[in-house]
Formats: C-alpha cells, structure tokens, sequence
C-alpha cells in the first residue's frame, strides 16, 4: 500500500544554509574550509576548483555513525526523512543574557501554550540569534579561558521529551551544536542520534520562520562511511 499522498503549499522560500568559504566557524580541532584552484580559464579553458572541508562544517547534518560504532551515517538517511514540518522556539532572549542557556521541557511547555501542541514528525529548532556571531569566528564558537565553549542548546531530557512524548523526528540550532557547549559529553546529541532523530547545526536564518507552519527540505551528500554532511537547508513558507 502507497503512503497518502502530500501536499506542501508555499508562498516563498527561505534558505536557512551559510554560505561555505574559508574562515567559517568551525569546532575546535575541526579541519578548516580550503578551496585550491585546479583549473583556469586561461590555461585550460575553463575554471574548476577543489575545496576540503570537516563533515561537521558549516550548516550540517549529524548521523550516528559521530558517536555510536554501528551507527548509521548520512547515506542511510531515507529521503522522505529530509522533507518536515518545522516548529521554531525562540530562545533568544534567555541565550542573549545566558550564553549557557539550555532548553528544558518547561520552555516547550511555554511555547505550546501560545501554540498549541508541538506536532509529530516534525523538526524542532532552536533560535538563540547566534547566527550574527557568523562573520566572527572566535566569537560564534565562545570558547572561554576555561577551556569550555558558552553557547545555547538542548538539555537532554527535552531532547528525549520532544521524540518520545511529542513524536518528533529530529532537532536543529543555529549555533554550532544542538548541546549546550559546556557540555563536553554532548548528551542532547546522543540522545537524538541514538534515537535515529535528525541533528541538524549551524542553521541560517531562523528569524525569517514562523514558529510553526514551515516545510523544511534537507540536502546532504551521501558520503559513504561518513559521519554526517555538509547540508543545503530550505524551509517553505505558507
């Protein structure tokens, strides 16, 4: 039996990917983003380069296979999982005055009591306004004098909240992890990762979404062996 059919009616599009190029934040010890030049107009009558760049780079999706040995990576993603509705929280305010600040399951609660209850097989994203940290490297990443990284994200029992209670199928931020940096056993991440739940980080653009309503439509490369993607996200606007 064929699944229903479905439509996605949409008035514009918004690109929520950052444009790739060398300086791009990356993670700390990460491979930075290099382009090199392998052809030219003028020597070979057309111009080619090659780039190199970390799987976690700029705006991407993470896969299982980061953090669990038999975890599956970003060619086994089915494709119909990189088509969702998106549901946009807001956290800006807090993550403004506490770059530690971590989504808990109060904040949901907050946020379906303006709009209703969170809706299954849907992506949740976190908007902490870290994307006008973009153009400044050091400053996106905050890794503090004590060696720990200050930015916004899940806790781990909203993570497991959002996919078992709310039937969600996955989570996205616009920092540079779905956890919050102080912790280093990124446990927001393995909680939705070992759950098959989408990851997606370093989004772009999140201002320009409705808190609900959106379509999200993910590309990835299906890297063979990988550990997640590079990602082109677009989100469909009603």
């Amino acid at each position: 039996m064929y699944p229903p059919t479905r439509t996605v009616a949409f008035r514009r599009v918004v690109d929520l990917t950052h444009p790739i190029r060398p300086g791009t934040p990356i993670w700390p010890g990460d491979p930075p983003v290099e382009f090199e030049t392998a052809a030219t107009l003028h020597s070979d009558g057309y111009f080619l380069r090659r780039f190199s760049m970390g799987e976690h780079s700029g705006t991407h999706i993470s896969t299982a296979s980061a953090l669990f040995d038999q975890g599956s990576g970003p060619d086994s993603i089915a494709p119909e999982a990189l088509i969702a509705p998106a549901v946009v929280i807001d956290a800006r305010s807090s993550a403004g005055v506490d770059p530690d600040h971590a989504l808990t399951c109060d904040d949901f609660a907050e946020w379906e009591r303006r709009h209703g209850k969170v809706a299954s097989e849907s992506i949740v994203l976190l908007m902490t306004g870290w994307r006008r940290y973009w153009d400044e490297p050091e400053r996106f990443i905050n890794l503090g004098d004590d060696g720990v990284m200050h930015t916004p994200g899940f806790t781990p029992e909203a993570v497991s909240f959002l996919l078992e209670q709310r039937g969600t199928v996955g989570i996205g931020t616009d920092t540079h992890g779905v956890d919050a940096g102080r912790d280093p056993d990124l446990k927001a991440s393995r909680e939705a990762l070992s759950r098959s739940g989408l990851v997606l980080e370093c989004l772009n653009n999140l201002d320009q979404l409705p808190a609900k309503g959106a379509t999200l439509v993910i590309g990835r490369l299906p890297l063979v062996g990988g550990s997640g993607s590079p990602a082109c996200v677009l989100a469909l606007i009603p």
